[in-house]
């Protein structure tokens, strides 16, 4: 067994039975009679009244009703399996016998996502009808407030152009958009019409763009003229022409004027202004009923591992597990104001807006850098708009807090209720930081681990629940989720480091991959009969309390023995010196791998020779001798997913001189030159 730093911590945050008391999950187990937390993981995945492997079904079939989401049409059971032929399409359904790599959910139901998180809220007899759907600020300063009436009536103009166009139930529609709120009523217009929306992430240069426009066969993409990062505003639209170039299928292009006369903006024949194709249409539209399997978004995986995967997700999938998690996990109260930093393309920004908006919620939307134009932006925005839901990667506060303490401790941060975190595993030393600094030693870190392919999470802590530091808590509500060994043993309660795994379904798991079902039977489930491989290391420690080590596969085998790069990483961010730090594994010719890592500095501390030789000791210390790097490299910035997730196959195929292949979904290439250099 591998020893882990972070499994020695104590206990950092309690809540005060005041606070647990008044959590939407602490309801939920009163109205069924859950004692304690352990009881609530296996009531709602493992038994139920004693009978196994129907806690799942339970759990989720309690949600339609208890979360108050809406189906036009009720379903006939909560969950069928189907098999699959030979050729890969779908046989007859049967009983759950099939194994869970096929789950249908609410078979029979009929449902629209777009009813659930707008419609209704804008009713003319809806308390939410003139509520704030979501509060905007762009980067220069600007502020917008869209109501659910106002969203409702957007949305339904989209919904009325779209099939002007002649877009239909299970068409494909892009969305290569900057962060404005229009990006909401695009995404709930195509909910409304049937069509599948295909979030593009706004900072993809041409060929990533291409790759999925090409994928996804979109015959109208939504685009923008450009953006405002870092005081510059930056363009859009000829990345998208370029695009369309390269992939073809593109018959509409709809481009929203953010820059105004900031920019010259090349139109072509299938190009419209957003106020002429959109603002002119009806505010009226019917939305349609949709079977419960009905495909509601296609997103892509972050193509850093291979060709991008395309996730396809459905109506009834997607609305209940983005609402189950907000309303349990980030305790939903009428009066929140959520923010969670991402882009419409990464899979968090979808999940905020259906999460929130199910219970006429406000989020939070801003446009630009977290440090424009001085390191306080995020606080001096918390400050002025009393939000209280706050969400960061782990590589986003690094950064911030290498600014210095005294950026934060200038505003009043007292609004926060709840902050959250996703996208890599943490240090203890920015998990404290943040938790005390940010969250004044009470809001909890509501630490969270999924994927795109779930559009949700495995795990994740209840706000009910003590913390350590970097724990994820333990599995989410209605996951089954468990660690095994390479035969596929559970060894969780051995609090072994394994494979992080989940041995049942979910209503939002993907139905397959927008490629096909051989792709996503190979990525997901040929490791072990009948067990999703998430590809985490994960591991459980005594106390109950679960943590991440990192992607398996970038496991680092030294002389037959496997770590983590993140436990690498781990051991050097807890020198003073060190702000950030990635481990890569390279070849060797006595070890089979050495260890090769990146260092990035605090402000002040001088990259010497002496420092390396402590950092060397420190990892031998902990990890034994064969794991100390054969070489410490000092940057200033490593290249990294939008998402935040440090890029390491780049770091290493640049440090052993080899091609890097597709690049262009980084959001800091810059980065590159520099780890480039170092080497």
């Amino acid at each position: 067994m591998t020893e882990d730093i972070q499994q020695e911590s104590s206990i950092i945050h309690e809540p005060s039975r005041e606070f647990v008391e008044s959590t939407n999950v602490y309801e939920f187990m009163q109205t069924y009679d859950i004692e304690d937390y352990d009881e609530l993981i296996r009531r709602t995945t493992e038994e139920v009244d004693g009978v196994e492997a129907s806690g799942v079904e339970w759990f989720w079939d309690t949600m339609p009703d208890y979360l108050d989401i809406d189906f036009y049409e009720p379903y006939d059971t909560v969950r069928d399996s189907a098999e699959r032929s030979s050729a890969g399409n779908r046989t007859q359904s049967g009983d759950n016998s099939d194994g869970p790599q096929f789950s249908e959910w609410y078979p029979g139901g009929e449902i629209n996502l777009a009813h659930n998180v707008v419609d209704r809220h804008a009713a003319v007899d809806s308390e939410e009808r003139n509520s704030v759907a979501c509060l905007f600020e762009g980067e220069p300063g600007d502020v917008r407030e869209v109501t659910y009436h106002e969203l409702a009536r957007q949305s339904n103009k989209v919904a009325n152009y779209l099939e002007s166009v002649g877009v239909e139930t299970g068409d494909t529609v892009g969305m290569y958009m900057p962060m404005v709120p229009e990006v909401i009523s695009i995404l709930y217009g195509c909910f409304k019409v049937g069509a599948i929306a295909v979030p593009i992430f706004s900072g993809f240069g041409v060929e990533a763009t291409a790759t999925r426009i090409d994928d996804s066969e979109c015959s109208v993409l939504f685009t923008g003229d450009g953006f405002y990062r870092r005081g510059k505003s930056l363009t859009l639209k000829e990345a998208a022409d370029d695009a369309i170039a390269a992939a073809g299928h593109v018959e509409h292009t709809v481009v929203y004027d953010r820059l105004g006369d900031d920019a010259e903006v090349p139109m072509g024949e299938r190009d419209e202004w957003w106020d002429d194709a959109i603002e002119g249409r009806d505010d009226e539209y019917d939305t349609k009923s949709l079977p419960s399997s009905q495909e509601s978004l296609l997103l892509y995986s972050s193509g850093t591992t291979g060709k991008p995967k395309g996730i396809v997700h459905t109506h009834a999938g997607v609305q209940l597990q983005c609402a189950k998690e907000i309303y349990f996990g980030f305790d939903h109260k009428p009066s929140d104001r959520f923010f969670w930093v991402s882009d419409i393309g990464w899979m968090m920004g979808p999940w905020t807006l259906i999460g929130n908006h199910t219970f006429g919620g406000t989020v939070f939307m801003y446009e630009g850098a977290p440090d424009h134009p001085e390191p306080d932006r995020f606080w001096e925005m918390i400050d002025r708009h009393s939000l209280s839901t706050f969400g960061i990667s782990p590589t986003a506060i690094r950064a911030l807090r290498k600014h210095g303490d005294e950026w934060v401790e200038g505003h009043d941060l007292s609004s926060i209720r709840l902050l959250g975190s996703t996208g890599e595993p943490w240090d203890p030393e920015s998990w404290q930081w943040f938790y005390e600094h940010v969250g004044g030693s009470e809001a909890p870190i509501i630490n969270i681990s999924g994927g795109t392919e779930i559009c949700g999470c495995f795990l994740m802590p209840m706000p009910t629940q003590p913390l350590k530091p970097t724990s994820l808590g333990g599995p989410g509500l209605g996951m089954n989720i468990d660690i095994v060994d390479d035969s596929g043993t559970s060894i969780a309660d051995d609090h072994e480091r394994g494979f992080l795994v989940a041995r049942d379904s979910c209503p939002s798991m993907t139905k397959s991959l927008w490629s096909g079902d051989e792709r996503y039977l190979e990525e997901y489930w040929s490791t072990w009969d009948d067990l999703w491989d998430h590809g985490d290391w994960a591991q459980k420690d005594e106390d109950g309390f679960w943590f991440l080590h990192g992607r398996a596969d970038d496991a680092l085998n030294v002389a037959g023995r496997k770590v983590g790069p993140a436990e690498i990483e781990g051991v050097l961010t807890e020198h003073e010196a060190v702000n950030q730090a990635a481990a890569v594994g390279v070849p060797d010719e006595t070890t089979g791998t050495a260890v090769v890592t990146y260092v990035v500095l605090e402000d002040g501390s001088d990259g010497s020779d002496d420092l390396r030789a402590e950092l060397s000791a420190l990892v031998g210390e902990e990890h034994g001798k064969p794991f100390r790097p054969r070489e410490i490299l000092f940057v200033s910035d490593f290249p990294k997913t939008q998402s935040g997730k440090v890029i390491r196959r780049a770091i290493s195929s640049l440090y052993q001189g080899e091609e890097l292949g597709d690049m262009s979904s980084i959001e800091n290439p810059e980065a590159l030159d520099e780890i480039d250099a170092a080497s």
